[in-house]
């Protein structure tokens, strides 16, 4: 192998403790194959990330620049929300001119971002999507509420689609769950044919939530910003919370915005850089 040919330069970062990889493709070069992500996400022989966010050039008209989405395992992902706030803010650092608020192309279509004054950045991610058919899901009837018999007993979760799959079961203690046992329990289930990320919310107040995600292709994050707009989601058409949310989650948090039933979902937080360096194979 030629290996100065395979070096490749990389930033990691974090959006309140979901961390990731950046690569710079936006010249045309092809992302890295599926086992070589999975040896950069490895924390003990690798750089270590949930996700690896690959920048590249821009698909639509109007676009500051596209980015795709890899999970840990080298899987491909669909959206990002703290993946999206992190390439806003590493074009900001590139020096890409920009306005305050300017548009991404994403996997699942365009995301509005805004750099704010405060140094964090805000996103709209889209509308929530809730028939089965698009999660997707194989239950009948759009919820806001589906059930399971499982080990555990019978389990109600809401089902809602970001661009990715979201299963959100509301809990009375997050401390008192068995997080991962039943994620990967229902991350199993051919009911979720393209698997499914799995959140917990502990309702705390009408505008507060705690939350923990278990994400397939990852295993429980710090912080998930589609699982969080899903989750507030859920939980608004319960009648469980109000339009706008202060999410907590193991890593920090985030603060959620859904004004109506057909407006796109909009989520605020950190965007942080940890370092730069160069892998080699």
């Amino acid at each position: 192998m030629n290996t100065a040919a395979a070096r490749r330069r990389f930033s990691k970062m974090h959006g309140a403790g979901n961390d990731f990889v950046l690569l710079d493709l936006r010249q045309g070069e092809p992302p890295p194959p599926p086992a070589e992500v999975a040896r950069m996400a490895d924390r003990h022989r690798g750089i270590g990330f949930d996700q690896l966010l690959t920048v590249e050039a821009a698909t639509s008209p109007g676009a500051l620049a596209a980015y795709r989405i890899w999970n840990a395992d080298g899987s491909i992902a669909g959206q990002c929300g703290n993946g999206a706030r992190c390439v806003a803010a590493w074009l900001r650092r590139d020096g890409v001119p920009m306005a305050q608020r300017f548009r991404l192309d994403s996997p699942d279509g365009p995301v509005e971002a805004e750099l704010r004054a405060d140094g964090e950045v805000a996103i709209v991610l889209g509308h929530p999507r809730f028939a089965p058919a698009e999660v997707p899901l194989r239950l009948e009837g759009p919820g806001p509420e589906h059930r399971l018999a499982t080990p555990w007993g019978e389990l109600r979760f809401g089902a809602v689609s970001m661009g990715n799959p979201h299963a959100v079961i509301e809990v009375a203690e997050l401390a008192a769950t068995d997080v991962a046992g039943i994620a990967r329990w229902l991350q199993a289930q051919a009911v979720f044919p393209e698997g499914v990320n799995v959140g917990f919310a502990e309702v705390r107040a009408d505008d507060r939530i705690a939350l923990r995600v278990y994400e397939r292709g990852a295993g429980e994050t710090l912080a998930c910003g589609s699982g969080a707009c899903a989750a507030v989601a859920v939980l608004v058409r319960r009648g469980r919370v109000g339009r706008t949310v202060q999410v907590d989650l193991p890593g920090g948090r985030l603060r959620i915005d859904w004004p109506t039933d057909d407006a796109p979902l909009r989520m605020t937080g950190p965007a942080a850089f940890v370092f730069d360096g160069e892998w080699i194979p």
